[in-house]
């Protein structure tokens, strides 16, 4: 199954007063940026075919793949100076390289790329700067059994702000943490169907109109996962999940210690 990936807006919270145009899924975690996690992620459960929907900074996402060293994250054997790998990243992988313009909305970016897509009945999306470690095949078994137009991961609100609950006199009667409401927001892991195009306007976004046309006609289907699920909208918590790597906590690492599942693609 092919893998969108909306990896060319700005980023701007995660700029920090730096100048730099380096795109945020090229943020690091570890040796690697972030848009690698997520293409490992997909192709640990076999899904090795991905479109990049590429905007701001498109040339540091093309260089680091044109320029990519195995030896980072691979062992390897140095023999007369040559390095023989004894495992590989990305050597299956294919990647297509799409400019999908500077200012595009992502419903624009998913639409630009809709050449790629022909032929296939489903297909996955995601921001490209979101971990997880939530399973993937149940995500698409789930679309697949039913008769939705697309699938959205959600996720319990990640805020450390309280809710209260305030009298007309002004007294507080209580204080909930957000991430304890009986709420959901978008987790980023879409499994969409080509109904989905069919809702979203030249210039249009994937949630706003595409999913939001598909929640009007009862044809949106959410997939709750309260696991690990890490975004990185700000430099804190590219910070944050950078730290958990150098201490050996990445439980979105599934290649690391879990077995590939056999026959998924």
């Amino acid at each position: 199954m092919k893998v969108v990936l909306f990896c060319g807006g700005y980023g701007m919270r995660m700029r920090n007063g730096d100048a730099s145009d380096v795109p945020k899924p090229m943020a690091m975690v570890g040796p690697r940026p972030l848009i690698w996690h997520v293409m490992r992620y997909y192709a640990h459960f076999g899904h090795t075919e991905f479109i990049l929907c590429l905007g701001y900074g498109a040339h540091h996402i093309k260089e680091f793949f044109l320029n990519y060293q195995e030896t980072t994250s691979n062992d390897f054997v140095l023999r007369n100076g040559k390095a023989e790998l004894l495992s590989t990243d990305i050597a299956d992988w294919s990647i297509s390289f799409v400019q999908t313009g500077l200012e595009s909305a992502i419903g624009e970016r998913l639409r630009r790329v809709r050449p790629y897509l022909e032929g296939d009945e489903m297909f996955l999306a995601n921001y490209a700067d979101v971990l997880t470690d939530a399973p993937l095949p149940d995500m698409i078994e789930r679309l697949s059994n039913s008769d939705a137009g697309a699938s959205m991961m959600v996720v319990p609100p990640q805020s450390s702000f309280h809710c209260v609950e305030m009298g007309e006199d002004g007294r507080i009667g209580a204080l909930t943490p957000v991430s304890e409401m009986p709420l959901w927001e978008n987790g980023g892991y879409f499994v969409l169907r080509q109904e989905v195009f069919d809702h979203i306007p030249e210039g249009g976004d994937l949630v706003a109109d595409g999913c939001g046309e598909l929640a009007k006609r009862g044809k949106l289907l959410a997939y709750p996962y309260r696991g690990f699920w890490k975004p990185t909208d700000t430099v804190k918590e590219r910070v944050q999940l950078d730290e958990a790597y150098a201490h050996g906590t990445r439980p979105w690492a599934l290649w690391e210690h879990e077995p590939a599942p056999v026959g998924i693609a």
